[in-house]
C-alpha cells in the first residue's frame, strides 16, 4: 500500500482551494478545499507510519471530495477532473482494505 495517491491529492485539494478563494473569493472552495487536504494528508502521514485509521481516512476523504463533485459535473472541467481523481483514490484505497481483510 502506498501513501502517495493521498499525498498527491491532499496537495492538490489545498492548492484548488486556496486557489479557488483567490480568484472567486470562495469561502467554501476554501474551507472543503484545505479540509479534505488535511484530512489527505492526516492519511497519508498515518499510512506511511503504519498507524490505524489512515486508509480508512484516505478512502473518506475520496468519497467526501466524490459526492461533492459529481452534483458540479456538468458545470467545467474542474468538477468532472475532482470526481475522476477522487473515484480513483477511492477505488485504490477501497481495494487495499478490503485485500487487507481478506
Amino acid at each position: 500500500m502506498s501513501a502517495y495517491p493521498a499525498y498527491v491529492m491532499g496537495g492538490c485539494c489545498i492548492i484548488g482551494g486556496v486557489s479557488g478563494f483567490a480568484k472567486k473569493r470562495s469561502i467554501p472552495s476554501l474551507v472543503a478545499g484545505v479540509g479534505v487536504g488535511l484530512l489527505f494528508l492526516w492519511s497519508a502521514e498515518s499510512i506511511r507510519k503504519g498507524t490505524n485509521g489512515g486508509l480508512e481516512g484516505a478512502l473518506g476523504a475520496s468519497a467526501l471530495l466524490f459526492l461533492s463533485s459529481l452534483p458540479r459535473v456538468t458545470k467545467g472541467p474542474i468538477p468532472v477532473v475532482l470526481a475522476a481523481t477522487s473515484a480513483s483514490t477511492g477505488l485504490y484505497y477501497g481495494n487495499v482494505i478490503r485485500n487487507l481483510r481478506t
